[in-house]
């Protein structure tokens, strides 16, 4: 990226309920910004995304559509955040508005801080974004054989709509989340 990224200091705080003694609150220090991307960006976030992506090209027997996007314009005309932690960039979240949802346009994690919770972080981002502009419900799409991301949806509260087969072959999943109170943002 062209410009230098500071993280700034933030409390986290983990909320985890415990048979025995009810509900225990732990804090600590971290070090992780959500920032929304700007034009000297796009390069970076292209690269992230490829990179992530990479992986489901020998799945799907071809770049999944995210590879060739035009992040430029994605950073113009949609509202796409940075995950920075510890100064790294780490995570990418891209969104649109719509009048009755937000739609998650894409949601990428560099390759080797993938498994690690960071794409949860984006999707919990995403659940605070919607209710915070008035949204009740967010929706995306996938690859029916990218079965982690499947996966990682469901049990963030995403439901299976709709599946239709893809130009390109395979099979699109439709997927969405009603988020009814603010309860919904933050089932682990």
């Amino acid at each position: 990226m062209s410009r230098h990224l500071l993280a700034e200091k933030s409390v986290c705080v983990q909320i985890s309920a415990n048979a025995a003694t009810g509900i225990s609150v732990m804090t600590a220090q971290c070090d992780i910004e959500f920032r929304k991307a700007e034009r000297e960006d796009a390069d970076a976030v292209g690269h992230l995304v490829r990179n992530a992506y990479a992986r489901w090209v020998n799945v799907i027997g071809r770049e999944p559509r995210p590879m060739a996007a035009d992040y430029l314009r994605a950073v113009q005309e949609h509202d796409v955040e940075l995950l920075i932690v510890k100064g790294e960039f780490v995570g990418v979240i891209e969104t649109i508005r719509h009048l009755d949802h937000l739609w998650i346009e894409n949601v990428a994690v560099a390759p080797h801080r993938q498994g690690q919770g960071w794409g949860r972080q984006l999707l919990v981002f995403a659940d605070r974004k919607a209710v915070g502009l008035g949204c009740h419900e967010i929706r995306l799409l996938t690859n029916e054989a990218f079965a982690t991301n499947v996966a990682l949806y469901e049990r963030s509260g995403y439901r299976m709509d709709k599946k239709e087969p893809l130009e390109l072959g395979g099979i699109v999943v439709y997927m969405s989340k009603p988020l009814h109170s603010s309860s919904h943002l933050y089932q682990s």
